[in-house]
Parts: C-alpha cells; sequence; structure tokens
C-alpha cells in the first residue's frame, strides 16, 4: 500500500511512501490485541491501596463487656470489625497487578493494531517539521491543515523533539509519541493515525 506524504500545511509533497506489508497487511489477531491492551492498562495501576487490618488499628485489647448476661451478642475488644473504628475485614491491601507476556505477541499486536488503521485509512503520513518553539497554536494549526481538529489523534514521530511534544500537551484528544514509544494501546485508542515520513521509514524496517 502507498500513502501521499502531505507538508503539516496540507498541502501533497508530490511523495509517496510505501507501507510494509509485514507489518500494515497482516492478518489481525484479536486475541494478542486485547492481551497487550490488557497487560499496558494494568502496568498503569499503582496498587497502594490499602485499609487498617485488625491487628493495625489503635486501640485498647480489654474485653469491652462480659460474655454473658447483657442481652446483648458476645463481643471482644473495641478494634472488632463489627464496630465503628474497628478493623476491616478482607480489605485491600498493596499489591503487584503486572503481569508479563510474550514479546512476540506484543509485536503481533502492534502489527495488528497498526494493519487495522491502514485497512480503515486512519493513517496520514507527514512530512518531517520541527517547531522554533513550544506554542499549542503551532500544533493546533497543523492539525487544522490537516482536517483532525474533531478527531483523536495520535502523532508518532522519530525521535524526542521538545518543540513538537510540548507544543501538543494542552490539547485535548492528542497525543504524541516517538518510535520507540509505539505501543498498542495508544494506535487503537486514537482515532487517526499521524506517522512522519521518518518514522515511518523506522517502523518500516520493524524498529519498534
Amino acid at each position: 500500500m502507498e500513502l501521499k506524504v502531505l507538508h503539516n500545511t496540507g498541502e501533497d509533497t508530490n511523495k509517496k511512501i510505501l507501507l510494509s506489508e509485514n507489518i500494515f497487511n497482516i492478518i489481525p489477531n484479536d486475541h494478542a490485541l486485547y492481551l497487550d491492551i490488557k497487560n499496558f492498562l494494568i502496568n498503569q495501576r499503582q496498587g497502594t491501596h490499602k485499609v487498617k487490618g485488625r491487628s493495625e488499628v489503635v486501640g485498647s485489647t480489654k474485653k469491652i463487656k462480659k460474655q454473658k448476661g447483657t442481652g446483648t451478642a458476645r463481643a471482644g475488644d473495641i478494634k472488632s470489625p463489627i464496630f465503628r473504628g474497628g478493623g476491616k475485614i478482607f480489605g485491600p491491601s498493596p499489591r503487584d497487578y503486572r503481569f508479563k507476556i510474550n514479546k512476540k505477541i506484543k509485536l503481533l499486536a502492534k502489527k495488528s493494531a497498526l494493519t487495522y488503521k491502514a485497512k480503515e485509512n486512519n493513517i496520514t503520513v507527514i512530512e518531517d517539521f520541527n517547531f522554533s518553539s513550544c506554542k499549542t497554536k503551532d500544533y493546533l494549526i497543523i492539525l487544522k491543515n490537516l482536517s483532525l481538529l474533531q478527531f483523536k489523534t495520535l502523532l508518532i514521530i522519530s525521535e524526542f523533539q521538545k518543540n513538537i511534544i510540548f507544543s501538543n500537551r494542552n490539547i485535548k484528544n492528542s497525543n504524541i509519541i516517538t518510535v520507540n514509544q509505539i505501543n498498542t494501546y495508544d494506535i487503537i485508542n486514537a482515532e487517526k493515525l499521524l506517522i512522519s515520513e521518518n518514522s515511518l521509514n523506522k517502523i518500516n524496517k520493524k524498529i519498534f
């Protein structure tokens, strides 16, 4: 598949670039997509949730009333979970939610995500550019020129460029990553995929 390379003004540069068949035209694997997205989202969890159990609550261990003859249920110390301010039963405690998946599965998931975007014609190749300063307005102009303001977009650039990335930080539904940061979730989460010419050359060489 060939795509036109557009200038950031939205004009055609009369250049075309070929998408690798091994990356943008495979048989998508939905289960690999599911596993990789699940892996990405779960790995974002801090797992620092915590409540105090009975042994951790500060309070007296003295039995609060006699065992029998009160007409009410038996009770132990004030830290009992049945009393207000007592410990919590089976409450959450710190844990690590992360799990690993095979590298080949992750690679298959990325290729599947890129294939879906290519088949849906949601990929736009843009000529390499840079900004002289960090201005949100500059990046908004590019999105407007490409008629992408109303879409959730993801721009993939070849390497870290401070002025481009910082110019995007205040724009809702817009994200920028480098080739080394490509992940299945960001690709699937975006409606439109913007790829710079140089970064596409890297992707075609299977550099993720």
